[in-house]
């Protein structure tokens, strides 16, 4: 059994998400992702499979960033940005996922698209201190 803190946790959740959602690199995304990884999303087919396929349908411009990130025992929640990849606007995140043994081994998400400064009702950015140009 390999030995995880919240801190680590965290670190790589962060290098997976790159390494998936901006470098595109599958082979070495493969291992982050458990080979039992459960996806909990509605919009996402099962599975890591299901995942690897909906990275590869978006276009070469997709692109993911980091807001905050915390983590408590086996649970690391993401602050998320996902752009590009065709949508007419970004789409917000928080993304939890479960680690077992330095994998993932289960996935939660919450989404929003992205507002503009018109849009938004309290006036403030949904990611990030700055609205999206």
């Amino acid at each position: 059994m390999a030995t995880t803190t919240p801190e680590k946790n965290k670190a790589i959740v962060l290098e997976a998400f790159d390494t998936l959602f901006n470098k595109h690199d599958y082979e070495a995304a493969a291992h982050f992702w458990s080979d039992n990884y459960l996806q909990h999303s509605a919009h996402i087919p099962p599975g890591r499979g299901g995942l690897f396929d909906l990275v590869r349908s978006l276009s070469a411009d997709s692109r993911w960033e980091h807001g905050p990130i915390v983590a408590e025992g086996d649970y690391v929640t993401v602050h998320s940005r996902y752009s590009g990849g065709g949508a007419p606007s970004a789409l917000i995140a928080i993304d939890i996922v479960r680690m077992e043994d330095g994998r993932f081994a289960e996935h939660w998400d919450v989404w929003e698209s992205e507002v503009t400064a018109s849009e938004s009702k309290s006036g403030l950015p949904m990611f990030g201190t700055s609205f999206p140009a």
